[in-house]
């Protein structure tokens, strides 16, 4: 049996809507984005100043009272990433572009490359702002908070997390 997809989190006029490249299996089932014991997103958010708190992932609905929402950018929940093909990730590209014309985030964070890449036709990006838009949205991509991405510490993650915080901060 197929896992059920993973509802987003979502409104209008968010200030940043945060896309996973897909829901891990754990999520998935649990019905909450990152609830995976070794995923860092949610510490990282706190660590960064996007909540005066840590959210549990049971409690993810509540980061839209900070004014941002999550998405993901395929559907289709997996123990790892990797596994998606690049045909999923261009798939999915009509679905994200419908959601981002209709809720109109400030910004859109990207949670790792491969979703910007496929998106973006670029062979290579850097982390941080971009300068192109995606649907109106400012694009930001940061680092995978998955327990598997081990290529970045809990404070590098903080440190990359917070440059968008800081740029949220000056513009409003």
């Amino acid at each position: 049996m197929a896992p059920p997809l993973l509802s987003d989190i979502i409104s209008n006029n968010l200030k940043v809507i945060f896309c996973g490249i897909n829901p891990g299996l754990k999520s998935a089932w649990d019905g909450h984005h990152f609830s995976g014991r070794s995923n860092r997103f949610w510490k990282v958010l706190y660590l960064a100043g996007f909540t005066p708190y840590q959210i549990e992932p049971s409690n993810d609905a509540s980061i839209l009272d900070f004014g941002y929402g999550l998405t993901t950018a395929v559907a289709r929940a997996t123990t790892r990433a990797d596994v998606l093909t690049r045909d999923e990730f261009i798939a999915s590209i009509d679905v994200l572009k419908h959601k981002m014309v209709h809720f109109q985030p400030k910004y859109i964070a990207f949670l790792g490359k491969p979703a910007y890449i496929t998106l973006s036709g670029k062979k290579q990006i850097s982390w941080g702002g971009q300068a192109d838009d995606f649907c109106g949205a400012q694009v930001w991509v940061l680092p995978n908070p998955s327990g598997l991405n081990r290529g970045f510490l809990l404070n590098d993650l903080v440190t990359h997390y917070k440059e968008l915080h800081d740029a949220i901060a000056n513009l409003t």
